[in-house]
């Protein structure tokens, strides 16, 4: 057996290993994850497993990030809405369904300190959120810094579902998801028009978005007028 032979092999033995933990885990928690059944699932020998992630820690880890690299590539083929605003509002329903949706998962992808924060499927995940918060900064209806926007939102989103997710059962009240969302975005935008934005922090928010997109000004002033900008923006 050659080298790409070999390859090939442990890409669809690792394909298999995952979707049969993920299997365990959608229908047992990670409780239900233990070697012999995720080997049995996967019609393999557990020293199998143990070679290509190592022990259980490693699988969790690779479970939870594939299932959100999946999830990323889902949400990122929907078409954006052409109200920016309104497509934050989706993508935050989204994200917080996922969560609801994968308890277990959402749980590993969250613990403090865990490497998966720096992940390829995290790192998109955040870059598709700044660049939703970036298009409302574009059209002048942010009202506060892009980068303090972007870590409310993820913060509400991840808050309200580990909140959601500690009430029983019945105690789990839907209308609080509408309203986390609701609350967090209203603290970032401007729902007027950029032409009615109150103030003029919605508007140096806006020109800093399309600041990289200006060629008439050389490096120093496009950096000078950045300073500016956000000092206003700080005020």
């Amino acid at each position: 057996m050659d080298e790409a032979t070999d390859t090939a092999t442990d890409t669809d033995t690792r394909r298999a290993v995952l979707d049969a933990a993920a299997e365990l885990i959608a229908s047992g928690g990670t409780a239900a994850l233990t070697t012999r059944a995720v080997a049995a699932k996967a019609s393999i020998q557990p020293p199998t497993l143990y070679r290509i992630f190592g022990d259980k820690r490693g699988l969790l880890d690779a479970v939870a990030q594939d299932r959100l690299a999946r999830f990323v590539a889902e949400k990122e083929a929907h078409p954006p809405h052409p109200d920016p605003i309104e497509d934050l509002r989706q993508g935050w329903s989204r994200y917080v369904a996922f969560g609801l949706e994968n308890p277990d998962v959402f749980a590993i992808m969250n613990e403090i300190g865990s490497p998966l924060a720096q992940s390829p499927a995290s790192l998109a995940g955040m870059a598709a959120l700044r660049r939703r918060v970036a298009q409302i900064a574009r059209a002048g209806r942010l009202r506060v810094a892009e980068e303090r926007a972007v870590a409310l939102i993820h913060a509400s989103a991840v808050g309200i579902v580990t909140t959601f997710l500690a009430l029983p059962p019945d105690e789990r009240d839907e209308q609080m998801l509408t309203l986390a969302r609701d609350a967090a975005i209203a603290a970032i935008v401007d729902e007027t028009a950029a032409s009615q934005a109150s103030g003029p922090v919605p508007h140096a928010i806006a020109l800093r978005a399309h600041l990289d997109d200006t060629d008439g000004l050389s490096t120093a002033e496009r950096s000078l007028l950045r300073e500016w900008l956000e000092r206003l923006i700080e005020q």
